[in-house]
């Protein structure tokens, strides 16, 4: 005889799953013991926040598969939630699976029970329990099916853990099927004809990539479908790097203007939420051609012209063959003009990336950690933080074969170690580099200590300017400088805790020792934290400062 956590193991072996995302707990262990039989890693981290959230980065670095994160009841529950928020936000197809007190004692008040259920449903695509032992493959099969269709997302799944580790015999329990659940349907070609009509008509049209183009693996066909017609492509959300940054056809800074003259925007999974300004940021008599994974998100807070519901690199493929039927465009002076405006943000910019000013210039830093992964092509990036990251986002290039992976429209920090665990477990031949602010940091730090214990050489850089600085400057603007309040840290030394946990550390306070400084982190094969000290601007003005 068996018992039902390795049923659960063997139907998560069976769907393709390859490591576990915990933090011990007596009412999933018995998981444990099934992941030992079916070879399935299980990596033990620090907070289970951290589970959920590296299991959210598992399932972006292999699409069609989900992250599995298990977590203990009540508090170990709890504690995961926001992970799985950030998941949802950002449709990350994730299995939560979280233990529960004894179904025998179901209401009686037993160790850590609590309604699990009722408090993921509104943050999951699918929320249930599981009663019958010999039912929990079907279960987990049924999660990760939820997780995976339509749009994807997490699904949370509740085993009582006398369910969980009731007797079994496996050899009489027919495993359920999984299968790749993935949107692989085109938009009917009524709306191809339509949406390619609007294409040749338009005069200054622009394509915004969003997350659905990363979920339907559509890099290649964007890239095909902007090279056939020479629109100006930007990109939000996990879309940026499916068009490399270096591609003709790929543009960053001029957003702005393209959306203030655009007369035809392709939302190629882009939702219009506040990034869009809910539809704002578009021209009122723009025609919109809008591409997603669902019917539901289609005109969400402003009305398309021609939705094209399916997967988005079958309807970009249809839409440019629909073009080429019609003689195909060319809107070559149209991307000229915007990469004139491109340039000039460039030089205007380059004035701060080569100040040698100390405390460093934010700026600077960020020229840093850009030159630095120029010279990686296959680095895996994170960005963890808020002033920090938005100004790196405006430098650091996605590698060429690399990844850029940041929170998600939830906003979340902490993610950075969470992430970088899954992205250097999933490719351990590739390096990974988180972008700290010293705020995210704070949050889930400690998750160096799981990198040490497993070996990964995961490395980190902390712009530390001493403060929540995206909230002091507002504050200070609003309040007046002499009020701040709750946005003040320390210079602390970020390093030494890490050199404390077992990892290498190098604080910086020079703008020319930071790529040595990363060189060194990475040479060491020591997960490792490059802290660099920053310049405090209190109000936003360079050079200000506050006593």
């Amino acid at each position: 005889m068996s018992h039902g956590g390795r049923l659960v193991a063997k139907a998560l072996k069976a769907a393709g799953v390859e490591c576990v995302f915990t933090l011990s707990g007596g009412h999933v262990m018995g998981i444990y013991d099934g992941c030992l039989d079916e070879g399935i890693n299980v990596i033990d981290v620090r907070h289970e926040q951290a589970a959920a959230h590296a299991a959210d980065a598992w399932a972006r670095l292999n699409p069609g598969r989900v992250g599995v994160a298990i977590l203990t009841a009540g508090p170990g529950v709890t504690d995961g939630v926001t992970g799985v928020a950030n998941a949802w936000r950002a449709n990350s197809p994730i299995l939560v699976i979280g233990g529960q007190g004894p179904f025998n004692n179901l209401r009686r008040g037993s160790l850590q029970e609590m309604d699990h259920v009722s408090v993921m449903k509104p943050i999951t695509k699918w929320a249930d329990a599981c009663f019958e032992a010999a039912r929990l493959g079907e279960y987990v099969e049924l999660a990760i099916r939820h997780a995976l269709s339509g749009v994807p997302g997490p699904a949370f799944l509740e085993i009582p853990m006398d369910v969980l580790h009731s007797p079994l015999d496996l050899d009489t329990i027919e495993m359920p099927r999984f299968r790749d659940y993935r949107v692989a349907s085109t938009a009917p070609s009524v709306l191809i004809d339509q949406a390619a009509d609007m294409v040749c008509r338009a005069t200054n049209p622009m394509v915004m990539a969003g997350t659905a183009l990363k979920w339907s693996e559509g890099g290649p066909a964007l890239q095909r479908f902007v090279e056939a017609t020479v629109i100006p492509a930007y990109a939000n959300g996990m879309a940026r790097g499916q068009l490399s940054m270096s591609h003709p056809q790929f543009f960053n800074r001029s957003r702005r203007d393209a959306l203030a003259q655009a007369d035809l925007v392709v939302l190629a999974g882009t939702p219009l939420d506040f990034r869009m300004k809910y539809g704002g940021s578009i021209p009122a008599d723009a025609k919109i051609v809008q591409l997603d994974l669902d019917e539901t998100l289609i005109g969400q807070n402003r009305s398309a012209d021609v939705g094209l519901v399916g997967n988005l690199g079958a309807n970009l493929d249809a839409l440019c063959e629909g073009i080429e039927r019609r003689g195909g465009v060319d809107y070559s002076a149209h991307s000229a003009a915007l990469r004139e405006i491109e340039n000039a943000a460039e030089q205007t910019l380059a004035s701060q990336l080569d100040s040698d000013e100390v405390p460093i210039d934010p700026m600077r830093l960020c020229r840093g950690i850009a030159d630095f992964i120029a010279t990686n092509d296959e680095m895996i990036v994170i960005g963890d933080g808020g002033d920090i990251v938005a100004q790196a986002s405006k430098v650091i290039k996605v590698p060429e074969h690399g990844t850029w992976m940041d929170p998600g429209p939830l906003g979340t920090l902490g993610v950075g170690m969470p992430f970088a665990l899954a992205a250097q477990l999933s490719l351990p031949n590739q390096r990974v580099l988180i972008v700290y602010g010293d705020g995210a940091f704070g949050l889930n730090g400690f998750e160096f200590d799981t990198a040490v214990r497993f070996g990964l050489p995961i490395v980190g850089i902390v712009g530390n300017d001493a403060a929540w600085g995206q909230m002091m400057r507002p504050q200070a603007m609003i309040y007046g400088p002499d009020r701040l309040v709750a946005t003040e840290l320390s210079y602390t030394r970020y390093d030494k805790v890490v050199e404390a946990l077992g990892g290498h550390g190098e604080h910086v306070t020079e703008p020319d020792a930071i790529v040595p400084a990363l060189e060194r982190a990475f040479a060491s094969g020591k997960p490792a934290l490059v802290n660099v000290e920053m310049r405090k601007d209190i109000d936003g003005m360079k050079g200000s400062t506050y006593v």
